[in-house]
Order: structure tokens, then sequence, then C-alpha cells
């Protein structure tokens, strides 16, 4: 290869391409788990750059804070409750086994007391569709529909910051800085729009790949580009 690829320099592990952890308030997490309800006070409402929700800082009755991505109609003095018997009102956080089905959550833990990974993302959320013994079966906000166990913590409502993405990014410098936030870089320039000695799908003609976009897993640096160990390529059949 002329040409140390994108992805190789970003490997290495630069400044360029490290994530700007210092600017991040806190994990958005919940507490460790309890076996009581307990009533908190959203203390205030943060910015966290790159993570496009608001944060809720929540204090606890025993002392506890905690992070949390935001509900919508969310406020600063507003009372939450966490716990089991806590009532299924938007911002309270409970386990799935107290939600009623076809309410709306966010923040649904995958795991019983890892904190939250599933639907977290500003506008998007997770409907509870039924159970099944010890599992709830949710729709995430990309349609899929998964088990998790009905131990697991969600916070019901919708998180804060819907429609962000219906404002026009309108000039590419807009872009730079959101990617910025995200430790991505902008502008992306694609693999079969650089010369030959720059990328393996570079040169010709034509701006074509002029080989198959699929790699192996174990491919060597150079030619690790395209879908990386691809389970399906092509158009979907319905």
């Amino acid at each position: 290869m002329g040409k140390s690829l994108r992805q190789q320099r970003a490997g290495k592990g630069g400044s360029q391409f490290r994530s700007p952890g210092h600017l991040h308030v806190s994990p958005a997490k919940y507490p460790p788990l309890q076996g009581s309800t307990e009533k908190g006070i959203i203390v205030e409402l943060l910015h966290d750059p790159g993570r496009y929700v608001p944060l809720a800082h929540i204090k606890t009755e025993g002392g506890t804070e905690f992070y949390v991505p935001a509900a919508e109609g969310s406020y600063v003095g507003q009372e939450v409750e966490i716990g089991p018997e806590a009532n299924p009102s938007f911002g309270n956080i409970l386990p799935l086994y107290s939600i009623p089905e076809g309410t709306s959550v966010f923040n649904v833990e995958l795991r019983p007391g890892d904190g939250g990974k599933l639907a977290r993302q500003s506008g998007s959320y997770a409907l509870v569709l039924g159970r099944s013994g010890e599992y709830t079966r949710i729709r995430l906000p990309s349609k899929v529909e998964k088990f998790v166990k009905s131990s697991c913590r969600a916070t019901v409502g919708v998180p804060a910051g819907a429609g962000r993405i219906e404002k026009p990014l309108l000039k590419a410098g807009n872009s730079y800085y959101k990617s910025k936030a995200k430790a991505t870089k902008f502008p992306t320039v694609r693999g079969v729009a650089m010369n030959v000695v720059s990328h393996p799908f570079g040169g010709g003609s034509h701006q074509h790949e002029g080989k198959p976009t699929t790699t192996s897993r174990n491919a060597p640096p150079g030619r690790k580009v395209g879908h990386i160990a691809a389970r399906r390529t092509g158009r979907k059949k319905k």
C-alpha cells in the first residue's frame, strides 16, 4: 500500500481519533439495584456534549446521586420514584414487571443492574409488548422485538430532545463540529474516489470497487475495508 488508510491510523489511537471524554458530564447509569422504592428529586438538567439528549441529575432521599437521560417534560424540582412499587408515570424508574403493557419506556437495562443500555437516544423509545415467564418482550426503536429479563429497569416515557434530526445542518461546518463531539472525522472520503495507491477500491476509469466489498474478519489491515464479516448483502427480501 502506498498510503496508510484512515482506519489504520485510527487503530493506532492517535489523539485526533480519541473520544473527548473529558467533556462528558458523567456516565448516565441507574444506581445499584435496591429492593425498596425510594423517591428522588431532579436537581438539574445538563447538556452533555456528544450525547444529544440532556441528562437529569437526580438526588435520592438516601443521599445517592446519579445521572440518567432525561424524560420528555422533565423539570428541575420534579419528584421521581425509583423502585418496584413506583407509580408508572413519566420519569419514574421501575423494573419491567411493574410497567403495564403498551407503555413507552427508554434507557432499558439489557441485564439487571447494568445501568441502562437500550433506547437511550433523543426521541427514541421502546414499547412493552408482553410477558412470558420471567422475561418481558419489548419492541426496540429499530422495530426489532427482544426478550429481556423482567427484573431489568427502565424509565417510563420518551427521552427528551425529540425532533433533533428535523433541523437541517445547512452547512458543512455544522457537520464538522457535530462529528468533533463524537470523535469521528469529517469529511469522510469514499474509497472509490481515492487513487489506487490509497485504497483497495481506488483507481480506475470509473468510480467502482473493482472487487468484492465483503471481507474477512481476519483480513490484514490494508485490505480490511468494505463490509467486514457481513452476514448478508443486497436488498432484503420482504
